[in-house]
């Protein structure tokens, strides 16, 4: 198809809304079902390129889980543990571990569930019917992928009353070497974004411990990759194959640090006991778990938080107080996670706010005159961090 018209394009009253090639060719994707709005597609098209370049990168199959414009998490298919697992609410799907695209999107959607309500999904891979049954029971707007088997077409299109967006990409399609987009009737052009992250990209290692083991050489490179395709200023934690909190789109960098910082903090801390525990009535559904879990994590331990909020509703029994203390020791425990930024961390409060989310290796462009303040404060830590030399803006 070489042109498709939208329902709109970003808001109802943008009409008429359509897409094309400039060059009269056919699109690089076929609609298998539903009908695309100006958003989905914005999302699916970088998404796909995140995907795409993580798989490249590692050899790994690949999910991210995108909401408006920038991914929530993006991850690989690796087996998950059982707490993972029952903390992304996937411990009842059947055959998750012998799907590494249904377990990457297990892991993508499960990161930040709250912002990945109502995402757009993009596969690195074949979409078996594993991961349809996961994204069938998901609140969604569409995927995208290289292809679908059957049987998950046939789950796909059971969603949204038959109306769930499914995309085919066509992955030998490689964007053209120059770009454009207007804004207010002027246009822009510019060199597409094409390069290459790999590990090599992190052999300028410029602190005291030069060590970066070969997992967390992959969770930098998920994390930079990640921020190739996030709204600047940006900042990702990755560990275990995934990134576990993005912080997009803040014009401080110190508030990407710490936006992406409490959602890696909240990663860990929905896989705590005291959380998996949480006495939820039969029947509750997942957004309104989700929901509670996020509040419960951030509850204070203060008189107010213990004392009879609206807990008959969702639980059998009202849940124990998750303390400060609780939560510190968590977090204190948790040690070995990566971080990357798309641009030079100006100041060394980033790197001391990484070190509260158990950060031990760091990537950034570095280039800032205060490069050696801010590797003095990794040297206090104990961090190994790489200057990369390229900068990630996305806009």
């Amino acid at each position: 198809m070489k042109k498709i018209e939208l329902k709109y394009g970003c808001n109802p009253n943008q009409k008429p809304a359509s897409v094309y090639m400039e060059d009269g060719s056919e699109l690089p994707f076929e609609v298998l079902n539903g009908k695309p709005g100006y958003i989905n597609l914005l999302d699916a098209l970088n998404g796909w390129q995140l995907v795409s370049e993580i798989k490249e990168a590692t050899g790994k199959a690949t999910a991210a889980s995108f909401k408006h414009v920038s991914p929530s998490s993006a991850a690989v298919g690796r087996v998950m543990s059982d707490k993972l697992k029952k903390a992304c609410f996937v411990d009842d799907i059947a055959g998750l571990d012998e799907s590494p695209i249904a377990t990457a999107y297990a892991r993508a959607r499960g990161t930040d569930r709250m912002s990945s309500f109502g995402d757009f999904i993009s596969l690195s891979d074949t979409c078996d019917e594993t991961c349809a049954n996961l994204i069938k029971r998901e609140v969604s707007d569409g995927v995208i992928a290289p292809d679908f088997t059957d049987a998950a077409l046939e789950v796909l299109k059971q969603k949204k009353n038959g109306n769930y967006l499914i995309l085919k990409v066509n992955e030998k399609f490689r964007a053209p070497e120059v770009e454009t987009k207007q804004v207010f009737g002027v246009t822009f052009e510019q060199k597409h974004n094409d390069i290459k992250i790999d590990k090599s990209c992190l052999n300028d290692v410029v602190t005291e411990i030069k060590d970066i083991p070969e997992d967390a050489k992959d969770d930098l490179v998920i994390a930079l990759i990640t921020l190739k395709y996030t709204q600047s200023n940006s900042v990702a934690y990755a560990a275990d194959g995934q990134t576990i909190g993005v912080g997009a789109g803040q014009q401080s960098r110190v508030h990407c640090t710490r936006l992406a910082g409490s959602k890696a903090d909240n990663w860990h801390l929905r896989q705590s006991e005291k959380v998996l525990d949480l006495p939820f009535k039969e029947g509750i559904k997942r957004p309104n778990k989700d929901n509670f879990i996020d509040r419960y994590i951030a509850m204070e331990d203060t008189p107010e938080a213990r004392g009879d909020f609206d807990w008959k509703e969702l639980f059998s029994e009202k849940p124990e107080v998750f303390t400060v203390e609780e939560k510190r020791q968590i977090l204190d425990e948790s040690t070995g996670v990566s971080v990357a930024s798309d641009a030079f961390f100006p100041f060394s409060d980033n790197i001391d706010r990484a070190h509260e989310s158990g950060v031990s290796y760091i990537a950034q462009p570095g280039g800032s005159t205060r490069d050696d303040l801010v590797i003095d404060s990794c040297n206090k830590y104990g961090i190994a961090m790489a200057f990369t030399g390229f900068r990630l803006f996305h806009h």
